[in-house]
């Protein structure tokens, strides 16, 4: 069965949400503020990362058990895997690097320069880079899979927070869409080019409104499984906005909880699920 898994970072565990009828069904007991989660492709394990204890928790995902905490850097954040499953890839927000971890030996192989402080890291599509950004130096880095190492960089014009890109039948036009600080909106990267081709702004917030999280205007985005459509949170007017793909054209913009900063659907895109980190929920939202 299809379930959503919430990591509580202000907490020690993963709330676990049946979207067939939109309530919590259990929980996972993980390190103290889990940050990044990730499940192996077979879907058998999870891959916590620990911004506090400095760990990655090993998670079976049948018993909710912990098989290991492998030691890491400092705060790490979010977590990526790759296609083989062979690999997971956590930022190391105190630091310059990525860290690698190999999934067979649940040991740290590897640390991947990609600039200071990086924050967020995903498999793009092709399953050949992992994109990781850097908050401390403005950029994005391509990280080649196979030799491990960086392989070319993205410069922008802000400090990145999260990013969502086109789908692979989009290449060679393919698009990066990464919202940054101060940002109410997100930018516009031609992934071939490697330039800011636009900015898309959210609608306006209520006058003298702040967000949550200091200089975060807008922290959470992603395409929809059917990739009709692209999501974007904002932490300014607490909502989710909701743009088509691929012409980006605003069709909603959909009250939410209070912070909602991250963002994921169900396979079918049937429904999309916002944390909210200022009111301690989950909005469940009617994609059609």
């Amino acid at each position: 069965p299809v379930r959503i898994y919430v990591a509580n970072s202000g907490g020690d565990d993963v709330t676990i949400i049946d979207p067939a009828v939109n309530k919590t069904v259990g929980s996972i007991q993980v390190s103290k503020n889990p940050h990044g989660i990730v499940t192996s492709p077979d879907k058998s394990r999870f891959y916590v990362s620990s911004e506090s204890e400095d760990v990655l928790d090993v998670v079976d995902r049948v018993s909710g058990k912990i098989l290991r905490r492998v030691d890491i850097g400092r705060r790490p954040n979010n977590v990526a895997i790759t296609p083989d499953g062979r690999r997971v890839y956590i930022c190391i927000r105190q630091e310059a690097w990525v860290d690698v971890v190999d999934t067979v030996s649940m040991e740290k192989v590897k640390s991947i320069n990609v600039g200071r402080n990086p924050h967020n890291v995903y498999m793009l599509p092709g399953g050949q880079f992992m994109l990781a950004t850097s908050m401390g130096d403005n950029k994005l880095t391509l990280i080649d899979i196979k030799a491990e190492e960086p392989a070319r960089e993205i410069p922008l014009p802000g400090v990145p927070r999260p990013v969502a890109f086109d789908p692979p039948s989009a290449a060679p036009t393919a698009r990066l869409f990464v919202q940054l600080s101060n940002l109410h909106g997100f930018a516009v990267v031609d992934y071939a080019t490697r330039e800011v081709t636009q900015k898309i702004m959210l609608p306006d917030a209520p006058e003298g409104a702040k967000p949550l999280i200091p200089h975060t205007f807008s922290h959470g985005i992603g395409v929809a499984p059917d990739r009709k459509t692209l999501w974007v949170t904002s932490l300014l007017d607490n909502s989710v906005s909701v743009f088509a793909l691929p012409d980006l054209k605003r069709l909603a913009t959909i009250p939410t909880g209070r912070g909602p900063d991250w963002l994921t659907f169900t396979p079918d895109s049937r429904r999309c699920y916002v944390s909210n980190a200022g009111s301690d929920s989950v909005s469940a939202i009617d994609v059609a």
